[in-house]
């Protein structure tokens, strides 16, 4: 059993100072959302950030949850642009009658007749929760609502450890868990993860706080249902890994024979679920935002222009079971599969040791503390373990969540079940080391979290992080796709080979050539459409220096004297991706120069080393 774990707290403790602490952290957080501008300061559009907050404007201002012309302009009006990324679709007139057969009721959906008007495709529970804040103080009122959630989050935390720990445990441990991690991040983004995060929180404080209160509070049927009842909000907001929450408060009252409660439980949560999306069948037509007739929308928007209609304007983004079917019968599910448990674990972007330490620190209390034989701590594990195998077997390309977030966004409103796994502490030290280890890859997002949630890529540039492994698998959602100048490039123009440079110590390809800085080792990635065996390169340099490259295997080290190109291979080692193959190539140059301070008529500043040119020598 490690020490400073204890089994009862002394009968008389002192809460003052984590009250104390909580009411600043409340204040200050609470200062902040309400005074910063939340445009110009949070960089305007964030990830899905369009279509929640235009849904959320819809309900304040309308009173509606339609798309329409007025809708565009008042959005224009706030963020100086339009809703860039925003998900609409084409609504739904639902007719319900009766059928002679079970079960007994038909439901007949015809096209709306209405062309001016479009509805929004993603889910619409936390738009709603947020509209009021937003009629009231406007996106600061978002960013306020953001706060109170996270204060309703660390008070139930605390609470809950504080039952049988000690205050100073207990409040440094829950800082810990909430602010250690990539999770205070998510309180930029004017989207529902923070929202999320509150209801399973809440959720699993009132179903076991009655396992760890001396009082037994909160104990009988009430807060179960309760409990039920918002993680089938959560289900509905994120049904995937949020579906699997529900597990542990039905099982262990099957386990206790309660079969009472363990019925009731499942029919709570099963209702709640179902009645949001029986809201969105009224509302829209379809039981599933994200389905139906439904596109995203860049640049140009529906209403924009007399002659923008639905079909002059968007992608369509059909949303359908194929795609699932296809990653589960692959031949590739196993090495897959085993490499995805890698890059979740220890991945440069999206790692969950990285940026969700305190959730390790809580799983290793607990499995070697007495508390690993509770069933219901047994029971949470399992539940937030299926969710993760889930994740990785149905999303094996994209399941960080999509979009390059800061850490794994879908895994985050299931963090919070990790917390209820810690045992009664009394020392202070896991906490310590929570807040210790988990800022050595956070403490650039908490220091300037707008930025963090902005420019996600820039996280990983510098510190720990460069060590952790990239996820080959994920390229497609790496946060470097955000940055249009870095991802994508086509080398010498051939679309049948792209770039995606991970850090600032190479350069896009010129006419002749990739450039690689003196300033230290580069990462880029290399899609290709067909397999490579090696690299055949050719590189030069005006200066003296060893240029050292590898695409996934062998590192090869090549000195170049000023002015004599050097030629050799490289063998390549990568793996398969959804649409071609993927090989990480490491550069790196010992030496470097600046073109301006060799020659005063360069207007060139940047710190090189060596310029390549390379060919792919494709595997037969």
């Amino acid at each position: 059993m490690m020490s400073g774990v204890a089994q009862t707290a002394p009968e008389r403790t002192s809460h003052t100072g984590p009250f104390v602490v909580w009411i600043v952290l409340v204040v200050v957080g609470a200062a902040f959302a309400v005074s910063i501008d939340v445009v110009r300061g949070g960089y305007g559009i964030k990830s899905d950030e369009a279509t929640y907050m235009a849904t959320a404007l819809s309900a304040a201002y309308d009173g509606d949850l339609a798309f329409e012309r007025r809708d565009l302009e008042r959005f224009w009006g706030i963020y100086k642009q339009g809703p860039e990324g925003i998900f609409l679709k084409r609504g739904k007139v639902v007719r319900v009658h009766r059928t002679s057969t079970f079960p007994y009721v038909g439901i007949v959906k015809r096209p709306d007749a209405r062309t001016d008007r479009l509805y929004f495709s993603k889910a619409l529970i936390y738009p709603i929760f947020a509209a009021p804040f937003l009629r009231l103080l406007g996106l600061n009122g978002v960013l306020l609502f953001h706060v109170l959630l996270f204060a309703i989050v660390g008070l139930c935390a605390y609470l809950f450890l504080a039952a049988r720990s000690s205050p100073a445990a207990a409040c440094v441990f829950t800082t810990a868990f909430l602010g250690a991690a990539a999770l205070p991040v998510y309180g930029a983004f004017l989207m529902p993860e923070i929202f999320n995060v509150a209801l399973v929180f809440v959720a699993y404080f009132l179903a076991f706080y009655r396992e760890v209160s001396p009082s037994r509070r909160l104990d009988g049927l009430a807060p179960q249902l309760a409990a039920a009842v918002l993680l089938g909000f959560a289900t509905y907001s994120k049904p995937i890994p949020n579906g699997f929450l529900i597990a542990p408060l039905v099982v262990v009252a099957a386990w206790r024979r309660q079969w009472r409660a363990s019925i009731a439980t499942a029919a709570t949560f099963s209702v709640a679920t179902a009645c949001w999306f029986a809201f969105n069948l009224a509302v829209t037509g379809e039981f599933n935002y994200q389905g139906g007739d439904r596109k995203t929308f860049v640049s140009s928007f529906p209403f924009d222009a007399p002659d923008a209609t639905w079909d002059r304007r968007g992608v369509s983004m059909i949303t359908s079971g194929s795609t699932a079917h296809e990653m589960l019968t692959s031949s590739q599910l196993p090495a897959r599969f085993a490499r995805n448990v890698k890059y979740f674990l220890l991945g440069r972007h999206f790692g969950f040791i990285p940026y969700s330490f305190p959730g390790v620190v809580a799983i290793l209390l607990w499995i070697t503390s007495p508390a690993r034989r509770d069933p219901w701590r047994v029971a949470t594990f399992a539940a937030f373990a299926g969710g993760v195998v889930t994740l990785l077997l149905i999303f094996p390309y994209t399941w960080s969540g999509g979009g390059g977030p800061p850490g794994n966004r879908y895994l985050v409103s299931a963090y919070p079940t990790l917390f209820f796994l810690v045992p009664p502490l009394e020392a202070v030290w896991p906490g310590v080391i929570a807040w210790m280890v988990g800022a050595l890859f956070t403490v650039k997002m908490l220091v300037s979290p707008m930025t963090a949630a902005k420019f996600t890529y820039l996280t990983t540039e510098k510190g720990l992080a460069r060590r952790l492994p990239v996820e080959m698998t994920m390229y497609q959602d790496l946060p470097i796709m955000l940055d249009i100048t870095r991802a994508r490039i086509p080398y010498r123009d051939d679309p049948r080979m792209l770039l995606y440079f991970l850090d600032q110590n190479a350069f896009p390809p010129e006419p002749e050539g990739m450039w690689v800085s003196g300033s230290g080792r580069s990462d880029i990635l290399v899609r290709t459409v067909d397999p490579i065996e090696q690299l055949e390169v050719i590189a030069h340099s005006p200066i003296p220096t060893v240029l050292s490259v590898s695409l996934g295997g062998r590192v090869v080290s090549v000195p170049i004297a000023p002015k004599m190109p050097a030629s050799f291979t490289v063998p390549a080692d990568g793996l398969p991706g959804y649409d071609g193959y993927v090989y990480l190539m490491t550069v790196r140059s010992s030496e470097g120069f600046t073109p301006h301070l060799v020659d005063p008529n360069s207007p060139d500043w940047r710190n090189l080393g060596a310029q390549m040119q390379f060919r792919a020598r494709v595997r037969q």
